[in-house]
């Protein structure tokens, strides 16, 4: 049984975990590896999970790849957890996805960033609403890729069938002038992680989407609780020991000037260095070369140190 809306609303407050797509050598989903990850994470304490989301190569999946691998994580974890699913593309594909992941019974739809070169606010705007006339389930907009008006943000903020918003902008100022001027009950979402949830606590959110606490979670929960009690100092502290692995997801990795290229392979990286489950990734991401693996090798070293000090 699907999580009541307000329920789903109580879940966005906390730690946002994705579950990272898993595959084999010949580019096949390992569903048992989404399993045991799944469920080493609520050992840890998570709640709230992405499923077929950006960081699962929500693009490289097939519509039916994005419903099993949702499927295979609600059915692996228990009535508590609360799973958005990844919702994407054309208005009648993303139609057709809500309708069976609502088959499977998931708590929320994360709808993707849209990916069509040509935008205007009111056709995304319509686009959410056709989205929310198929289903009961509410949805969670995820705003990243453009650069929307606080109009546009508050109009968003409005509708009924919005639980909450992930803001995924470097853009603190029109965060925090939509979340004063939009409703209360809407719960926004820090959605570039943990480098920026002190300041975008300030502005008004309430939860964040995990970055190194997608293999490290016991960072994430301790950073939550530290914001939760206003303990700024701490909650610095457990940012700034993320800052350095974070910043290498940003880099472009080799033969590659767009940056943020090495960002699913890194957190894969991460997973399996943390005793999970990563796997290779697909086409357009291309795996970690050695010196990479290396570097995220020393990266995570320091990290575990950190965490050893700071929180165990």
């Amino acid at each position: 049984m699907p999580l009541q809306f307000d329920t789903v609303k109580q879940r966005l407050r906390g730690v946002s975990v994705g579950l990272l797509t898993p595959f084999d050598g010949d580019g096949e989903i390992t569903h048992w590896q989404i399993e045991e990850n799944a469920q080493e994470h609520y050992r840890k304490g998570i709640r709230t999970y992405l499923t077929a989301a950006n960081i699962s190569e929500f693009h490289s999946l097939s519509q039916q790849e994005r419903v099993g691998v949702t499927e295979t994580s609600v059915n692996a974890l228990p009535s508590d957890a609360c799973v958005l699913a990844g919702v994407g593309g054309s208005t009648e594909c993303a139609q057709d996805l809500i309708r069976q992941y609502d088959r499977i019974g998931v708590d929320a739809m994360m709808v993707m960033p849209p990916d069509h070169t040509y935008l205007h606010e009111q056709g995304v705007l319509e686009y959410y609403r056709r989205l929310a006339a198929v289903t009961e389930t509410p949805l969670v907009p995820y705003v990243r890729g453009f650069d929307p008006t606080v109009e546009f943000l508050l109009d968003l903020s409005r509708m009924e069938s919005v639980a909450g918003i992930k803001y995924a902008l470097d853009d603190p100022v029109k965060l925090g002038t939509a979340t004063t001027r939009g409703p209360d009950d809407v719960v926004w979402v820090d959605g570039l992680a943990e480098p920026y949830a002190v300041s975008y606590w300030a502005e008004g959110v309430e939860g964040f989407s995990a970055g190194v606490s997608n293999f490290r979670p016991e960072v994430g929960l301790a950073l939550f609780d530290a914001l939760s009690d206003e303990n700024w100092s701490r909650a610095r502290e457990l940012r700034d020991i993320c800052l350095p692995y974070q910043q290498f997801r940003d880099e472009p990795g080799q033969d590659n000037a767009i940056p943020g290229a090495v960002s699913v392979p890194a957190v894969k990286q991460g997973l399996e260095l943390a005793g999970m489950y990563g796997g290779t990734v697909r086409e357009p991401i291309c795996p970690l070369t050695e010196p990479e693996v290396e570097q995220a090798k020393t990266l995570y070293n320091q990290l575990d140190d950190d965490i050893s000090q700071l929180i165990e």
